[in-house]
Parts: C-alpha cells; sequence; structure tokens
C-alpha cells in the first residue's frame, strides 16, 4: 500500500462534514468513502508541535518539539514517519507545506534530515502571505504529474501540505462567497469584521477543497486509488480567538478522514475518541512493519478491519510554547475535560499566542488583556459542549476532578513531562515572546525573553 498524507493548516473541524456551511464538496466526497472521525483531537493546538506528535507517535515535550520549528525548536528527526517508512523500503516525498523543520515554507530543509528523498514542491519566492493558496494549487499539479510518471517499483509515502487555511487569509473574498451570510463559529461573535474576515477563511478553505478534489480524481483516473491508504486532516483548530493555541475543543479537534482500501469499515463514521498520536502505529500495523517501543498512541487498526473498536479513554494534550511560553497540559474522556495551567504567575491571556487577525483587534479593543484565565478548568461536556462552565470548585464534581487531575499526573510521570521539575527554561538558541507581548511579529527586542541566537538577535 501507498501512503498519501494530506494536510491542510489552521482548519479545525470547520468544514462541511462537521456541520459547517461551508463550500467543501471534494472533502464531504472523501469523507463519504473513508472512515470519518467524529472526535478526532491533535496533541497540541500549535503548528509544529501538534504535527510532530501526528508524525512520530510521541508527544511533543518527548520528541522535542516544545515550540514551533521556526522558532529555534527541534525535532528528534529518526522519529520521523519519513524515516521510518524509508528504512522500509517507500520511496518517501514531500510536497509543499511542512512544520518540522524551520518555516513551514522551507520545503528544501526537509529533504534528507526528515527523511524525505524527493522534493515535489512548487517554488514559492514570489507568494507573499496571502498569496500562498497559488503555492497549494502548483503543488497539487505538480504531485499529480508526479503520479503520472512514477513507475511504481517501491510502495510511496507523500505529505502534501497546503498553507490554506493559514493566515494571511486571500487578499479577495470568492465571488460565491456572501460576506452577509459568513457567520463566524458560534463561539465566536458575529458582526461585520468577523463575518468578513470568515469569508476570507472561507475562500481559503474553498481552494483547499478544489485542490484535494484535483488529486483524489488522479488517483482514481490513473488506477491508485485502491492501492492507497489516504490521510485527510489539519494540524488544530482554526486560527481565531478561542480556537488555536487552547486546549479547548476549538483548539486540539481536528478533522480526519481515513480510507483504507478494502476496509470493511468503508463509508461509516466512527464517535470514539482517536488522537493524532495514534495515527502512527494505526498504519505500521496496517503495512505489517513493527512498530517502535517508545510509541505512545494506541493503534486503531481493528477499525478498518470491521473489528470492535470503542477508541481512546482519554486524550492527552499540551502547550508549551507557541511564541511566548504558556505551559498548559490537558485531559479529555467522552464526558470531561481537564485543564491546567502551569504558569500561576501569569494567569492572564499571552496575547502573542493569538495570530494577527481583524478579529484579534476586535477583542483587543474589547477587554481582551483583561480577560483572567483560571489555574484549572473541568468541564461536563455533555451539558457544556462550548467550555464555558468551569465546574473546578463545585462541589458536586469533586470526585471527577481528583479523579481527571490523578489522570494527567499519571500521564506526566509515565512519559516524563518536564514540567513536573518546574517551568522549562528558555534557552538562548529559541525565540520566544514575553508573556505580556501583544503582537508575535513585534520588532521591539523588549518584547522578548530570548531573540535566539540563530536568528542573529533580530526580532
Amino acid at each position: 500500500m501507498n501512503i498519501l498524507y494530506i494536510h491542510t493548516h489552521d482548519t479545525g473541524r470547520v468544514i462541511s462534514p462537521y456541520g459547517y456551511k461551508v463550500n467543501t464538496p471534494n472533502i464531504e466526497s472523501f469523507c463519504n468513502e473513508a472512515v470519518f472521525f467524529q472526535n478526532a483531537f491533535s496533541v497540541a493546538p500549535t503548528c509544529s508541535p501538534s504535527r510532530a506528535g501526528l508524525l512520530t507517535g510521541v508527544y511533543p515535550h518527548q520528541n522535542g518539539m516544545l515550540g514551533l520549528a521556526q522558532r529555534g525548536f527541534e525535532l528528534k528527526r529518526d522519529l520521523h514517519i519519513a524515516n521510518i517508512l524509508r528504512g522500509n523500503g517507500f520511496l518517501t516525498a514531500l510536497c509543499g507545506v511542512q512544520h518540522e523543520i524551520g518555516y513551514y515554507t522551507e520545503h528544501e530543509k526537509a529533504i534528507g534530515t526528515l527523511g524525505y528523498e524527493i522534493d515535489l514542491s512548487a517554488d514559492n519566492s514570489s507568494y507573499e502571505g496571502e498569496d500562498l493558496i497559488q503555492w497549494d494549487i502548483e503543488n497539487a499539479k505538480n504531485l499529480v504529474n508526479f503520479l503520472k510518471e512514477y513507475d511504481r517499483t517501491k510502495p510511496f509515502f507523500i505529505s502534501y501540505g497546503m498553507h490554506a487555511t493559514h493566515r494571511k487569509f486571500p487578499s479577495n473574498i470568492d465571488d460565491d462567497q456572501i460576506v452577509d451570510y459568513s457567520v463566524p463559529p458560534i463561539n465566536i461573535v458575529n458582526n461585520e469584521i468577523t463575518r468578513e474576515d470568515f469569508a476570507r477563511y472561507q475562500t481559503s478553505l474553498k481552494i483547499a477543497d478544489s485542490n484535494i478534489g484535483t488529486i483524489i480524481s488522479a488517483l482514481k483516473e490513473l488506477g491508485i486509488y485502491d492501492d492507497t491508504i489516504i490521510i485527510l486532516t489539519t494540524d488544530h483548530g482554526i486560527a481565531f480567538p478561542f480556537a488555536k493555541c487552547t486546549l479547548f475543543d476549538n483548539g486540539i479537534g481536528v478533522m480526519l478522514a481515513i480510507r483504507v482500501p478494502n476496509s470493511k469499515y468503508e463509508g461509516r463514521s466512527f464517535e470514539g475518541l482517536i488522537s493524532h498520536i495514534d495515527v502512527l502505529p494505526t498504519l505500521l500495523d496496517l503495512l505489517d512493519i513493527k512498530k517502535p517501543d517508545y510509541l505512545e498512541g494506541k493503534s486503531f487498526a481493528k477499525i478498518f478491519n470491521g473489528e470492535d473498536y470503542v477508541g481512546d479513554d482519554f486524550v492527552f494534550s499540551e502547550i508549551n510554547f507557541h511564541t511566548s511560553y504558556e505551559p498548559v497540559r490537558s485531559v479529555r474522556t467522552e464526558r470531561y475535560k481537564y485543564i491546567k495551567y502551569f504558569d500561576k504567575e501569569y494567569l492572564k491571556i499571552n496575547k502573542s499566542n493569538i495570530d494577527s487577525s481583524p478579529v484579534k483587534d476586535f477583542y483587543m479593543e474589547n477587554g481582551l488583556n483583561e480577560f483572567k484565565k483560571d489555574e484549572e478548568y473541568l468541564f461536563d461536556l455533555f451539558y457544556d459542549v462550548f467550555e464555558k462552565n468551569n465546574l473546578a470548585e463545585n462541589d458536586e464534581y469533586q470526585d471527577v476532578l481528583n479523579f481527571m487531575r490523578n489522570k494527567l499526573d499519571e500521564f506526566m510521570i509515565n512519559t516524563d513531562d518536564p514540567l513536573l521539575k518546574g517551568p522549562i527554561e528558555v534557552k538562548k538558541e529559541w525565540k520566544v515572546n514575553k508573556r505580556e507581548s501583544v503582537a508575535a511579529e513585534s520588532k521591539n527586542p523588549e518584547d522578548y525573553d530570548s531573540l535566539g541566537s540563530k536568528f542573529g538577535g533580530r526580532a
């Protein structure tokens, strides 16, 4: 079997199969032919740590990716799936975005380091941030051309990564997109500013959906579709306040659909809890490749064989660094979510960890700086799906709170979490904003705890 890993940027579950009125017919068509996961979660709500968890089968605090790759954090590269599959006879190729080494557009850095042998990516040097969706289109074309010419002497592992739906969103809103009808997800206030911004998100998403349709159609036309395991996912939640870079479900909930040819569960949805960290052990089981002993994930290959499987009892997620230091851990069950903030000295919003946007500006103008975080959160997700009612101090939930605390403690001990030893020391080679910093891209050196030695002291 070949493997095609298709991934978007910052999409969460904001696609039509999860009930959103957005234009994703190709994604929806693929989900109808795959196993569609209703409750999939990333191990981190930030770009590099999330991807590193999926691609290594261990948590960010274990694989070295405590923060963003372009800010000096480094992955233990031998753990990467491309290195594992290359060592098991696969041709490994990258097409477009990766975010495990350097900046996510620096595709050439991943060749020979992460295990990729071939770079199928188009040149992106002429694109500004809001135009990188055009790079996605060129990369889809390159991938199709590769598939047409591939001699099939080896199975392939191809990572096709898109800039979409990352900010900056496209400058021009798609003609089919009615701004007044572009109501953002319900946890974001609905006004003229947020509707226009969400319309730009949907414009980016439409391009991503078209690219996915192009690639799936080519696989079918070339007779490769039924020889290929296809994984469609994203890294974490959308780049809006209260989503990306939070451990609420809006931050860690992800789209996930996987098609395994001849699966006995094809075309159905699965409701059990699944973590991104489970993907690698599942793939290795499906391919009959011996799993490394260090994997933390739990294989769900049984699903595709039609066997009974209930999913994970617990899913764990974490934040260490995005742009500033914000150490947080969470554990989730089907019903409950427990979140713990470890930086007790700063329980305000880490504003630089929210991507710059008109929506962020709106909230900054309306008191975001005064917003306080609790040290602990407990949510009963059966009755509070939007995670607004903190039950940590509710006497009726103290047994649940203690149970979830203990599960998180067990997890941290079993995975040798560095937070057990106290705050993570900021290394001089990491680029890290101060907790109080507003803009991640600030040019003021005083907005940083470390400018990163490899960045030459530049903000």
